[in-house]
């Protein structure tokens, strides 16, 4: 059988190049698959709070971020039809950095990934993930991309999950082909040139069957992101036919929210919209999970309190804490050890981030439903320190992830490969 690794780790996103960082970094051999080329657009509200930076600073790439991103975010308001309600986001303890900032995942996810090679990780990219075989210890990974399109294998006692929301690994494939519901969100994004958002506030946008946001990211751009229920964007399209679906939600938040025509008043979109969906918000991630589930592919919160990218890197760093552990050199492929990992990490990450989850759902069905929208805003208006309070219990400035934690280096377990070779019976 061709080449083995310590681990293979699926979606080369923040989640996974994180994950993939911190364990070539440690010695291990690891191959990072990822069937998109970099850079690329992703539908994301493109904001990273406070709580991370620390975090991309021992990643190695704390710097790159801060020389790229968008103004320091200090302030946070809630808008609804023509109503606003503002407030100070509440500063983080580090002395150094105090406040998140926005920067586009094409380029976020650039660095991050240009971190993971640089430091050994394997990447193959675009590579297509077809099948996982095995079992827990003795995994198989079959592959198919590269230049001349053959399918690889590659084995590894460890497989990681860190695909995104709307690329199940292939075993969960037909399950994600269900029925649509009318209450199903759908994710919409595009960005913006010479907008008059004004720079440090992060706006909330609350409007009937949905939500969204808006801030000025990395040059300029002001990125405008939100998610809206299938019947209200069937509704909307009614409305505007032979339009395409980005400028309907276009068309709508303009008309329903103030803030968005003042913002975008003399602005000039950049690119088409992005559109993706729909949206599974909850916990995937089991104790009893073969994989190890990182980022979405191990819980998703409502996307209303912007805290996807913190999930992600923060979950990534959790759960190579524990496979860094001290038992882990005697035997890595030990089913009972990885149970016994799972097991730790499931817990960890219920605790750091199950709060997170149940937040964002309720305030993003206050959000979308007039009946608790309006007083929500009128709450809020009455009392800012509200909206403050709920940027702190969201995770803004609370990091799950300890630094203290992470071994720097550690010798290898396994020799890595240069590449995977190309399995005869798979080659096309």
């Amino acid at each position: 059988m061709p080449g083995a690794m310590d681990a293979i780790i699926v979606g080369a996103g923040p989640a996974g190049s994180t994950a993939a960082i911190l364990l070539a970094r440690a010695g291990w051999s690891v191959a990072l698959v990822e069937k998109q080329g970099f850079p690329r657009r992703k539908v994301c509200g493109e904001c990273l709070a406070a709580s991370n930076l620390p975090l991309l600073d021992a990643l190695g790439i704390g710097a790159a971020f801060a020389a790229a991103a968008g103004p320091e975010l200090r302030s946070v308001a809630l808008m609804r039809g023509d109503d606003c309600a503002t407030a100070e986001l509440p500063a983080a303890s580090n002395a150094t950095h105090r406040w998140g900032r926005a920067l586009g995942r094409e380029t976020l996810d650039t660095l991050l990934l240009d971190q993971a090679r640089r430091v050994g990780a394997v990447v193959l990219q675009p590579w297509l993930v077809q099948s996982i075989e095995g079992r827990v210890g003795a995994w198989r990974c079959r592959i198919r991309g590269g230049p001349s399109g053959a399918g690889s294998s590659l084995r590894a006692p460890i497989v990681i999950a860190a695909h995104g929301s709307w690329e199940a690994l292939p075993s969960e494939r037909p399950r994600r082909r269900l029925a649509r519901a009318p209450s199903d969100l759908f994710a919409f994004k595009a960005n913006f040139r010479d907008s008059a958002l004004q720079p440090g506030l992060l706006p909330v946008l609350a409007f009937d069957g949905g939500y969204g946001g808006m801030v000025v990211a990395d040059g300029g751009i002001t990125t405008l992101a939100c998610c809206l229920r299938a019947d209200r964007l069937d509704a909307i399209r009614r409305e505007l036919p032979g339009v395409s679906a980005g400028d309907a939600v276009e068309a709508l938040l303009r008309r329903e929210c103030r803030g968005v025509r003042d913002a975008l008043a003399g602005a000039q979109r950049q690119g088409d919209w992005l559109g993706a969906g729909p949206l599974d918000p909850g916990i995937r991630l089991r104790a009893d999970d073969e994989v190890f589930r990182i980022g979405n592919a191990a819980g998703e919160a409502h996307p209303i309190i912007g805290e996807g990218m913190s999930m992600a890197l923060q979950s990534a760093w959790l759960v190579c804490a524990r496979l860094l552990g001290g038992q882990r050199r005697a035997a890595p492929g030990d089913a009972a050890w990885q149970r016994e990992v799972a097991h730790a990490y499931a817990a960890d990450w219920r605790r750091r981030f199950g709060l997170r989850l149940q937040l964002a759902a309720v305030f993003a069905h206050l959000a979308m439903r007039p009946a608790t929208a309006a007083p929500l805003l009128a709450a809020a208006r009455a009392w800012p320190g509200l909206l403050t309070l709920g940027g702190r219990f969201s995770g803004k400035i609370s990091c799950a992830a300890d630094l203290s934690t992470m071994p720097p280096t550690a010798p290898p377990i396994a020799q890595p490969i240069a590449d995977p070779i190309a399995d005869p019976k798979d080659s096309t």
